[in-house]
């Protein structure tokens, strides 16, 4: 049974898997003086990675390899662009993960080698993640069933059983697992081998909820034909489905090639379907770009990080390239650079007053340049916290401008002065810088002469500037120009009021508001708000006194029109999987549109009062929590079982807000079923996301969370939907699924 999963991923001879199974030294690089030689090789599992020190021979080092995010050749990584001298470039690896896990930097001893690592390492990594979720269910019981063979004979005792019971999270009691035992013996052996191991395997992924539907609709000799198929995805999943849309899931989704041949769907077909990404409670046709990006800017929410550079928290935290790395590969269009003086005339990007480290203002906008476009096209706004000498700011423009190029947008599109925002469409692939600027957009448009006469002082900032303290000893900050002329859509001014704002505020000029302000007027004046930002953008951070990066919720300011609401990308809580909810549509692309009455200067809609208008569109929600799969341990604790409850909740409009609970199941993370139905009213739908989170119960502390899955309202599916699940991270449980039925309908 070693090799499984050579056989299971259908890999057997291939030279790059070979040359991983075998491994090899490796030098690990961690500072200037902590480099070490470990040997690397990969399991028989063929999923996990494994290295030991040669000198004390520790072996308790793993990593999986689905946890890896990118494997990159050369001195990428910051690590090894410190610590390793340059001509050992072509030798250099660094693999990063999606978990917090730090980049593991590594040494070669040849080009050659380094290159056969890496190719080896990302030819596995597509293989693992080609696999359609079914496969996965199947290599996730094969590989359990392998730990627990521990003699290695490809039989199964009743001990190694209940050992394997355990490791896929099911708790059953000894009469019960003796029973399913000598059902599955049919050899009379004493343990399980061959046929009856898979039956077993068949007895546990049995689920009787899709069997019934599976039943309903399965009326032709036994299985579903095309028609059978076309009845139940218009009659359950309310799709508009035709014929041929049926002969396509079939040839797509059956296993079974006699039944494929006969043109019939099986068990295990529907069952691979109802798991195939197009079937799942999103609306596949969200998945990719389906709104209106020819819109001006500020009619869209935009994805926004607050202290990009910040991996931990606030006070004490590492500062990283690799944070806006991180940010921007999950989706964020909106960055922040805090700049301060450096040694030798160049730019740091850090905390201001705190303990967090230093990096280069360079090598940020290089890494920002490198990752900008890779999850999407739409642009990238530089929100720079600026707090340089002159000549430092003289700098930073040299910078950006070398780096970024063509990039950069340093003059309004199209001729003569603007007056509204170009689109994300017309921004497609270009940077936009907010920050100070000497004078109006205007003055640049002036006749000589007539230039406006601006000193190179900026006003004095209220709630712009984070480091208030500081602020007040400097009040004036004297502004470079070359830096000054390339704010062009994004000039930061103080906010007074709405209506300062409307008689002196340009649309170009943007107010940045933290969190407590924000809120307040999202509550006291939200009409005016979302009027304000009809023809401006606002920008909302968090409050100086979360210092460990904690977040607000961004629901009530998207309400109110805020469209650049920065969140800590680094910490991962509710408010973080409600923003990845809120821009999980729209092809992750980082711009949400805004609905229609939010983009009318003359709206009167509020969503405090919810008066009578066209965002009235009263839904009721019905959702029935049938079942999960495979729900992970969250205590690694050998003895600990899950108890799973299901929490839904719809986050919106205040009147729209609500969260109901099941109850637990006991000792059942492996198929937990709780047939639980709530209903919840909705007003505004536009505005709603609904979110589903599964807990482990505990009765005498807060419930440990297992995985949450956030969605707009409006892109939820109806009829029978699984619920993939991600992790605190954001990644997808590779087999957990919640298993719902979801109807929407007409409020009376």
């Amino acid at each position: 049974s070693d090799s499984n999963g050579v056989f299971k991923y259908g890999m057997e001879g291939d030279p790059d898997l070979q040359f991983l199974l075998q491994g090899g030294d490796l030098l690990k690089v961690r500072s200037s003086s902590w480099k070490k030689t470990r040997y690397y090789r990969l399991m028989e599992d063929c999923e996990t990675m494994w290295y030991e020190s040669k000198k004390t021979f520790k072996t308790n080092q793993k990593f999986l390899l689905d946890d890896i995010s990118a494997v990159r050749i050369g001195r990428q990584s910051e690590g090894l662009k410190k610590y390793t001298e340059e001509h050992v470039e072509c030798r250099c690896f660094s693999i990063m993960f999606k978990s917090c896990r730090k980049n593991l930097d590594l040494v070669a001893s040849s080009e050659e080698e380094a290159k056969q690592w890496t190719n080896s390492l990302q030819k596995m990594i597509s293989n693992l993640s080609n696999l359609n979720s079914q496969q996965k269910t199947e290599h996730w019981i094969l590989s359990c069933l392998n730990k627990a063979d521990k003699n290695r004979d490809d039989k199964l005792n009743i001990s190694e059983l209940k050992n394997f019971l355990h490791l896929i999270n099911i708790e059953m009691d000894d009469d019960y697992t003796e029973m399913l035992f000598k059902k599955c013996d049919t050899s009379k052996s004493g343990y399980l081998a061959g046929e009856e191991i898979e039956h077993f395997y068949d007895l546990l992924t049995h689920r009787e909820e899709i069997d019934v539907i599976y039943g309903e609709y399965a009326k032709t000799t036994g299985f579903m034909s095309p028609q059978n198929l076309v009845d139940f995805l218009i009659k359950e999943q309310r799709e508009k489905a035709t014929l041929a849309d049926a002969h396509n899931i079939i040839q797509k989704n059956e296993p079974d090639e006699n039944a494929k041949e006969k043109k019939l769907l099986s068990k295990d077909g529907f069952l691979m379907y109802m798991h195939h990404p197009d079937a799942l409670v999103l609306n596949p046709d969200h998945r990719e770009v389906y709104q209106d990006m020819s819109q001006p800017l500020n009619h869209y929410f935009i994805s926004s990080s607050h202290n990009t550079y910040l991996m931990e928290d606030q006070l004490r935290g590492p500062s990283s390239t690799e944070a806006y790395v991180k940010a921007l590969l999950k989706g964020c269009r909106c960055v922040e650079l805090d700049c301060w003086d450096g040694s030798d005339d160049e730019p740091e990007i850090y905390h201001g007053y705190t303990l967090t480290s230093k990096i280069l203002f360079k090598d940020v906008i290089k890494a920002i340049k490198e990752y900008a476009f890779k999850v999407s096209d739409y642009p990238v706004i530089l929100s720079l916290e600026n707090n340089c000498s002159v000549k430092q700011q003289e700098v930073m423009a040299q910078h950006m401008s070398s780096i970024l190029g063509s990039a950069l947008i340093t003059s309004p599109l199209g001729d003569g002065m603007p007056i509204n925002f170009p689109s994300p469409e017309e921004l497609k692939g270009k940077f936009l810088i907010k920050g100070k600027r000497l004078n109006k957009l205007e003055a640049s448009f002036a006749p000589e002469g007539e230039e406006d006469d601006d000193t190179d002082m900026t006003e004095e900032e209220d709630d712009e500037d984070e480091h208030e303290e500081e602020q007040r000893k400097k009040k004036k900050l004297k502004l470079a120009k070359e830096l000054s002329d390339m704010v062009v859509y994004c000039r930061s001014v103080p906010f007074h009021s709405f209506e300062d704002a409307r008689e002196n505020q340009s649309f170009y000029e943007i107010s940045s508001f933290k969190e407590g302000k924000a809120m307040k007027l999202a509550e006291e004046s939200a009409n005016s708000y979302i009027r304000h930002n009809v023809d401006k953008l606002s920008r909302v951070y968090p409050a100086g006194s979360r210092a460990g990066s904690s977040n607000y919720n961004p629901v009530p300011l998207w309400n109110a029109g805020c469209q650049i609401v920065a969140l800590n990308f680094q910490t991962t809580c509710t408010n973080m999987d409600v923003n990845q909810g809120r821009f999980l549509v729209n092809g992750k692309s980082g711009y949400i549109l805004k609905p229609a009455f939010m983009r009318d200067i003359d709206t009167e809609f509020d969503p405090i009062t919810l008066t009578r208008g066209d965002w009235l569109k009263p839904k009721t929600l019905h959702v029935m929590v049938i079942s999960a799969q495979q729900l992970p341990k969250v205590n690694q604790k050998e003895s600990s079982i899950v108890d799973p409850l299901v929490k839904v909740a719809v986050y919106g409009v205040a009147a729209d807000n609500a969260e109901k609970e099941t109850s637990y199941v006991e000792n059942n993370g492996f198929n937990p079923e709780w047939n639980e139905t709530f209903q919840f009213d909705v007003y505004v739908p536009e505005l709603a996301l609904v979110r589903f989170t599964v807990e482990d119960y505990d009765s005498v502390s807060d419930n440990e969370f297992i995985g949450q899955y956030t969605l707009p309202f409006n892109s939820l599916k109806m009829g029978y939907r699984q619920v993939p699940l991600l992790n605190r991270n954001g990644d997808v449980l590779p087999s957990a699924g919640l298993f719902v039925h979801i109807m929407v309908l007409d409020a009376e």
